[in-house]
């Protein structure tokens, strides 16, 4: 059953795709209270009840217990106190064991969720603008309520497959040359690798749309040379544009009234990287037609992908904001700065950054109104990867694209995917980047990865190698660094052999992971699951946060602990534990359900396979599309048969077939020997462990 509920004068957000009809209906999962501007949902908890959702934040699977902030900001350090990082996805999962419910707070402003933080027997659910639309789900399982609200939402955004082979990025990639001696490193030493990304170091003063001249000569020619090795480039765009006359995306923005406004209707100035700054107001489709079709310039060079960043949007100054600061800097030069005035100065200069009177000072024209942008802040992100989805789409319609985001919310999950944003050299985010997975994946994200390695700070070589191990099954796998940190790329390592190994891993594994990504965005699946949601009458599957479901058969667990040779886990059925070194050197190891110390070098990971099912295993390659996707290995523990639906397509159209609600080859296991059904498939059936 789903019901909608409004307050107020709910925005008009597109996040979801179906019409729910208003319900008459006065029951309510909340009790409800409003103020003059505020409504407040608030809910007694019992002391087992779980709370799943929220897609991108801080902390476990289970968000309960801490304060949660709907306000897209550009949060450079992931401590666990923080509430805000770059994305909103306000969708919760209530679950008492025995029951659950979802919920969909349709709110594009500021909301907070307080669950259990303030009083750890209630959770209070603040709108602030008061402002929204809610709506209730109610099935029979947890993973029915997931596939309840994504066809609320829409279809998931599907990339090119090659956008699913391994990426090298780094802030500070700066020249033609540096880039071709990145790519040569990987390819000399057969290190596996699809695309390397550019970062603000290619721009010319980091305008968008431009590219240095002198550092990058000859765009297109190395477009065409990184082609002919299998390499794509991938720049980055931002939100802001820089405030140059001259400058033609800021000429044409001025003159048509593309950007956001003051109240007077005078263009709004903040400041990003390249200092003073317009933001194009992307609420209206003609100045989204007009963003998109300037990616078409750098497609021209040959460019198939785009990552957009600062786009919750991101501050560094407003023009009133430094006017401000600069008059209480000069009150407070000639004072004797005691205690509190030393701190008053230290906040004068930091408060300048994303501060939230700049946000309340600006506007945009939004579904015919004028509207202040904190209402709806949160939307901003996503819709410029609408704009950039939609000039890409207009750019080639039957062709796909990669575009990534750092900002979203709910229902940009059908423009582009997501990285997890700027993270750090920390074994605790290695944890968080594999919480962050299930979160996302209810919320319609199904392209998602971390910055492996870290972004900010200095990884070592232990961290990034057993990072890659988790990397492996993230749909977006990428090493990303922070300019002035230790180069991260794999083979400045010395146990670089080791990593490269990990990665052919990730190769050979392609034909099942790409399978279950096209089937759960097809058909409206999680990639991704808490063990509960497969296992809810397991009680110690409810508790267990540093171990996922991986698709319909296997489940991932990680070792993200410094110095650690091993890790604990805990089966909740029989499975098979496929120990990997490389795509070729692995071992198969049948256990029995219940906890376990499983040993794992630095060099191993682990991968679990449920006993009864299956996978393929390809012999990997050093980019996509040296992958066979046509002669397989399969692994499993079966006791007989067993089948597996292999989903395959070019990679490359925008329209993959479903037929009977799955196009697919069966990979069969009979009698201990792999067969399969359909032309040209070979299967090797040597790797199946018969019970």
């Amino acid at each position: 059953m789903i019901r909608r509920f409004d307050y107020g004068a709910p925005l008009p957000t597109e996040a979801l795709v179906v019409d729910v009809p208003l319900s008459t209906d006065a029951l309510h999962p909340f009790a409800v209270s409003t103020s003059e501007k505020s409504v407040t949902f608030t809910r007694k908890l019992g002391k087992d009840d779980l709370i799943f959702g929220l897609g991108e934040t801080v902390r476990g699977i289970n968000k309960r217990g801490h304060i949660y902030r709907s306000w897209n900001t550009d949060e450079f350090s992931h401590h666990e106190n923080k509430e805000s990082l770059y994305a909103s996805h306000n969708f919760l999962i209530f679950y008492d064991g025995e029951k659950a419910f979802g919920v969909f707070f349709d709110d594009p402003g500021e909301m907070i969720f307080d669950l259990g933080y303030t009083s750890a027997d209630t959770a209070t659910i603040t709108s602030v603008n008061g402002d929204l639309r809610v709506v209730v789900i109610e099935e029979d399982s947890l993973s029915g309520i997931v596939a309840a609200f994504r066809q609320l939402i829409g279809p998931c955004y599907i990339p090119p497959k090659w956008a699913f082979g391994y990426i090298q990025s780094r802030w500070g990639y700066a020249a033609d040359k540096e880039v071709r001696t990145i790519v040569k490193e990987h390819r000399d030493r057969h290190i596996p690798l699809d695309g390397v990304c550019l970062d603000i170091d290619y721009m010319v003063d980091y305008k968008d749309f431009s590219w240095n001249q002198e550092s990058f000569p000859d765009l297109k020619q190395l477009c065409s040379d990184m082609k002919e090795e299998n390499i794509r480039l991938i720049p980055i765009i931002d939100a802001g544009i820089k405030q140059q006359e001259g400058y033609e995306v800021c000429d044409e923005g001025l003159q048509n009234g593309y950007f956001c406004t003051y109240e007077d209707g005078t263009p709004f100035v903040g400041a990003v990287w390249p200092g003073r700054s317009y933001f194009p107001d992307f609420f209206q489709p003609e100045v989204r037609q007009w963003f998109g079709k300037k990616y078409h310039g750098l497609m021209d060079q040959g460019i198939e992908g785009f990552w957009n960043d600062m786009n919750e949007p991101a501050l560094f100054y407003s023009e009133k904001g430094i006017v401000e600061a600069r008059q209480e800097l000069t009150r407070l030069m000639d004072m004797n700065l005691g205690l509190d005035a030393f701190f008053h100065l230290k906040d004068v200069l930091m408060g300048m950054q994303n501060k939230r009177e700049d946000y309340e000072s600006f506007y945009h024209q939004f579904a015919g109104q004028t509207v202040r942008h904190d209402r709806v802040h949160n939307l901003y992100g996503g819709f410029m990867t609408r704009a950039a989805h939609e000039g890409l789409t207009s750019y080639n319609p039957e062709k796909r694209h990669l575009i990534f985001s750092r900002a979203s919310h709910i229902g940009a999950h059908r423009w582009g995917g997501v990285w997890q944003g700027d993270n750090t050299s920390w074994w605790s985010h290695i944890l968080m980047n594999l919480k962050m997975l299930p979160s996302l994946n209810m919320c319609g994200f199904l392209y998602t990865g971390a910055d492996l390695g870290g972004f900010s700070g200095n990884t070592t070589e232990d961290l990034l190698l057993r990072w890659l191990q988790l990397g492996v099954f993230t749909p977006l796998m990428r090493n990303h660094s922070a300019l002035h940190t230790r180069d991260q790329e794999i083979y400045r390592f010395g146990m670089q052999e080791d990593m490269k190994n990990i990665l052919t891993v990730r190769y050979a594994l392609l034909p099942y992971l790409y399978s279950e990504f096209m089937k759960c965005a097809l058909t409206g699946g999680s990639m991704f699951r808490p063990l509960s949601f497969d296992y809810p009458h397991d009680p110690a599957c409810l508790r267990i946060e540093d171990q996922v479901m991986l698709g319909k058969e296997c489940m991932i667990a990680p070792v993200y602990e410094q110095n650690a040779r091993g890790r604990n886990v805990y089966l909740p059925e029989d499975m098979l534990l496929v120990r990997f070194r490389s795509a070729e050197d692995y071992c198969l190891i049948p256990m029995e359900k219940g906890r376990h110390w499983i040993d794992l070098d630095l060099n191993e990971m682990p991968l679990f396979i449920r006993k009864g099912c299956i996978i393929p295993l390809s012999h990997g390659g050093e980019w996509v599309e040296q992958v066979d996707f046509t002669n397989l290995t399969l692994l499993g523990w079966v006791e007989k048969d067993a089948a597996y639906q292999l989903y395959n397509d070019d990679g490359y159209t925008t329209k993959p077939v479903l037929t009977d609600g799955l196009t697919a080859i069966t990979l069969e296991v009979k009698d201990g020997k792999g067969v399969a059904v359909g032309n040209g498939l070979r299967v090797d059936g040597g790797k199946v462990i018969i019970a």
